[in-house]
């Protein structure tokens, strides 16, 4: 097959578009900035928090709906073994993860005007366990990075026959640019010019996809198919489990990547960001139906009238770049170029995202708040730069790894669900919880991963929970593995950080053992002075700010 020219055409001028948008939006975010003198940290990571509701529905959408999100429903959707009950436990999910942020965390994270979702760990633990939080969540995004390329690189290879790498290399160097150049501005108002791209990309593709003679009804192919394994998917009395499990995984975990609460503090007020996130969880389902549709058509397509020919992909191996393959053989060339272009909008909407999000957390929890507290403003901004090309450069290597893109996935959520999600809520809702805790915790969860096993990663169980088997000489835990290990977490950070008070609140472990200070966070913090003097330094914020991180919600205190 030989280089799709017009395709190639199309890529470059919607390339321009975007960088041309970014550009014009970095003009605006300095406007911005002369006209309200804001921190220029806040102007670049925030928006100055005055983003609009339009503009956030926008952004918060587009930052859920990248390239592993389409390629992914669409390879879901045409697996025999998952099928439409997995394109439902996906979408389903996405939609409580953003309901759950609107309804617990918006307001409790947008009225503290915290900078990211790392500040309430800085304000209540300290240094030391706001390093290893900050880590985990850079981990998180670094993985997310080519979660969403490697969509992008193989489809533009299957249908424009543009080399993977070079595809994957020219959508980040974008990407990063406009994201250097206006920040959060520039990632916003490109989401805007990406999202509507992706909405009628894809509805464009579909009735051609629905109308080609090679494929059967879906309605007629949802439980009995003579070329392809029924498309509904397969339901077991073993796995329910597992898949209440991977509903838990996708509508919790999600709730603690850092892109989401950036775009909750960048909302104009706390009931902006609100309905942003009730919103943003209908918007999830209508961009999630039309890669649904594609991969069941997919599975309902006699491939060998076609001109892929037989084997059909999933014999074939190729199960995970049915997207690109159904749009080149299922729908005109016009078409599936314009499919493309739903994908590369996809990609650099979560792409920048994870960008903008890692440079976050480093420059204000780690670079500013630990390693250089006396960092310039201008410092600081070179940090963010510099973190934004790390990280894309990065990210955009690991996508040598051309693995499903399902596994990069799962492994950035399972972070973020089994180790994120219990310390946000603890650190946020229950005031008992402490650095000890949080510290054990993490150990507890980790011990907890590796005994259960991961096979996606290679790691056997050791530890066998109930209702689990051997499959094909492989054991297979049917038990819902991450959720408990989340619970587990929860548990010992309450646990550790009940025992560790009560042990230093009676005195019977000596201060000097205190190495995370939790003893002078228990004590009555002195009335400031009645003098009239402001007070404003940065001792007192710090402690007004840790007495209000502390208001819990469910009050566990010994």
């Amino acid at each position: 097959m030989a280089l799709n020219i017009p395709g190639v055409i199309a890529m470059v001028f919607f390339y321009l578009l975007v960088l041309g948008t970014g550009i014009w939006a970095s003009f605006k975010s300095k406007n911005e900035k002369k006209k309200s003198e804001a921190d220029q940290t806040e102007m670049t990571l925030l928006g100055n928090r005055r983003i609009n509701l339009v503009v956030g529905i926008f952004t918060m959408t587009a930052t859920w709906i990248g390239g592993g999100f389409i390629t992914g429903l669409t390879e879901s959707a045409y697996t025999p073994s998952m099928g439409l009950l997995e394109v439902a436990i996906i979408l389903g999910g996405n939609a409580v993860c953003f309901i759950s942020c609107g309804l617990f965390f918006a307001k409790v994270m947008r009225d503290r005007k915290y900078m990211t979702m790392l500040d309430p760990f800085q304000i209540k633990y300290g240094k030391v366990t706001t390093t290893l939080m900050s880590v985990l969540s850079l981990v998180m995004d670094l993985v997310w990075v080519p979660t969403t390329l490697i969509g992008l690189g193989a489809t533009m290879s299957v249908i424009l026959d543009l080399s993977y790498t070079i595809s994957i290399w020219i959508s980040a160097a974008v990407a990063i640019t406009y994201t250097l150049m206006g920040g959060l501005y520039s990632v916003a108002y490109t989401d805007i010019i990406q999202l509507i791209l992706i909405f009628i990309s894809l509805w464009l593709c579909v009735p051609f996809v629905l109308m080609n003679p090679t494929s059967l009804d879906i309605t007629n192919t949802t439980f009995t198919n003579t070329s392809h394994v029924p498309w509904d998917g397969t339901l077991e009395a073993g796995s329910v489990l597992m898949l209440i499990d991977k509903f838990l995984l996708l509508s919790l975990g999600s709730i603690s990547y850092q892109a989401v609460h950036q775009r909750i503090l960048s909302a104009a007020s706390s009931n902006s960001a609100k309905i942003t996130c009730y919103i943003a969880a209908v918007n999830v389902i209508i961009f999630g139906i039309p890669p649904a549709i594609i991969g069941t058509m997919a599975a309902s397509t006699d491939w060998n009238l076609t001109s892929y020919g037989s084997p059909s992909p999933l014999e074939r191996g190729e199960g995970s770049m049915i997207l690109p393959i159904a749009l080149l053989h299922l729908t005109p060339p016009f078409i599936s170029i314009v499919g493309i272009g739903a994908v590369a909008a996809a990609v650099m909407s979560s792409t920048d995202s994870a960008l903008l999000s890692s440079a976050s957390v480093f420059s204000t929890n780690i670079y500013k708040q630990i390693l250089r507290p006396q960092a310039s403003q201008r410092e600081i901004q070179w940090v963010i730069r510099v973190t934004v090309v790390v990280v894309g450069v990065v990210g955009s290597s690991l996508t040598i790894f051309k693995s499903s893109t399902m596994v990069f996935w799962y492994i950035s959520a399972q972070f973020s669900y089994i180790f994120m999600f219990p310390q946000l809520v603890c650190v946020l809702f229950f005031s008992i919880s402490n650095s000890y805790g949080a510290m054990m915790g993490c150990l507890v969860g980790l011990l907890l991963k590796l005994l259960c096993g991961e096979p996606s990663m290679g790691f056997l169980p050791t530890l066998h929970l109930p209702g689990s088997t051997v499959e094909d000489g492989v054991y297979i835990q049917r038990f819902p593995v991450n959720t408990v290990c989340m619970l587990s977490v929860i548990a010992a950070i309450l646990l550790f950080s009940y025992l560790t008070s009560l042990l230093l609140d009676k005195g019977l472990v000596p201060e000097k053992w205190d190495v995370f200070k939790v003893k002078a966070q228990l004590s009555p913090q002195p009335m400031p002075p009645a003098d009239g003097a402001k007070g404003d330094n940065e001792n007192e914020k710090l402690n007004r700010n840790n007495q209000d991180a502390s208001e819990p919600m469910m009050g566990t205190r010994c």
